[in-house]
């Protein structure tokens, strides 16, 4: 029996416009980000609708992309379209949650507001940094990293690329190292912080204090944790999970390795970019997967779909 599992992405696919169509055209978004501009007091279609500068600040990206994907989502499920497990990367993992029935928007949207103000409270300013390794197994970069202090794996993203996190000057040493290991590239990644690492961990505390006031709902679907990659059946997990993933590596590509072997054929990622489906590309060719950025592509995706389900 063929699955579909809805993916969302995480912070670095924000972009100037994501969204404004689906507000003009489906009342269900509209409905997403009027409730977000309400419950966090910013103007979300000025933050995602318009050209700005605050949009690439973290305590303003991941509400404007946590919003962007929950209103995209709501036009898709409007459809007639749902999934049999979600995922999302990093910040994307909130609205995999919602997508799941085990947190209410308005809450993700309350968590993913100071969350995104306490991981960029976390560091001061150029003393963290990360950077996209290319080319190198695994292996071999957890090898040179385990005979370093202050550097740390943030992303297995898929194979061939992985991200890693830290203090800044040992991520620029460990950026040497790696080329010298074989790596084809290390690119430094242009963030305000050194996400995925126990440098967050004043974050993690922080985000414990927010979660402690969420009723977490009955999971409708499972969703898979970056945490572990596991399929998480059981929403009481959630808490502890989301505080540590703050501070923890994001394992993507066992995250859908895990789908496929439980038989997920489908992905479907809702979002601005596409990051997540080039990812998909390299883990697993034989996958089909779409990409919904815009409201056209949703109509032609969700079109597409529907007539799959019909012909099986």
């Amino acid at each position: 029996m063929s699955k579909t599992a809805f993916l969302f992405p995480g912070q670095g696919a924000q972009i100037a416009g994501m969204g404004a169509d689906f507000y003009e055209n489906s009342p269900r978004s509209k409905e997403i980000f009027d409730l977000a501009s309400e419950i966090i007091g910013i103007d979300m279609r000025k933050l995602c609708f318009q050209e700005n500068d605050l949009l690439d600040i973290t305590e303003f990206t991941q509400i404007a992309l946590l919003t962007a994907s929950l209103a995209m989502e709501e036009a898709v499920r409007g459809q007639g379209i749902s999934p049999s497990v979600a995922a999302g990367l990093s910040l994307g993992e909130y609205n995999a949650i919602v997508s799941a029935k085990g947190m209410g928007p308005e809450d993700a949207m309350k968590v993913v507001r100071r969350r995104g103000m306490l991981m960029q409270e976390a560091v001061p300013t150029g003393e963290g940094a990360m950077a996209a390794v290319l080319g190198l197994e695994a292996s071999a970069i957890e090898q040179v990293l385990g005979e370093m202090e202050g550097v740390y794996i943030a992303n297995y993203n898929c194979p061939g690329q992985i991200v890693i996190t830290g203090y800044a000057d040992a991520v620029a040493e460990a950026s040497g190292k790696l080329k010298n290991a074989g790596a084809k590239r290390v690119l430094p990644l242009n963030v305000s912080g050194p996400f995925h690492s126990p440098m967050m961990n004043s974050a993690a505390k922080g985000l414990r204090e927010v979660l402690g006031g969420v009723n977490f709902g009955k999971l409708e679907i499972p969703y898979v944790t970056n945490v572990n990659a596991e399929y998480v059946y059981d929403s009481q997990l959630t808490r502890d999970l989301l505080i540590r993933q703050v501070a923890s590596s994001v394992r993507w590509q066992q995250s859908v390795e895990a789908m496929i072997a439980d038989g997920v054929d489908t992905f479907v990622e809702i979002g601005p970019g596409r990051t997540l489906t080039g990812f998909l590309r390299k883990i697993d060719r034989s996958v089909t997967c779409y990409n919904i950025r815009t409201y056209e592509e949703m109509q032609q995706v969700c079109e597409t779909l529907a007539n799959s389900e019909e012909g099986r």
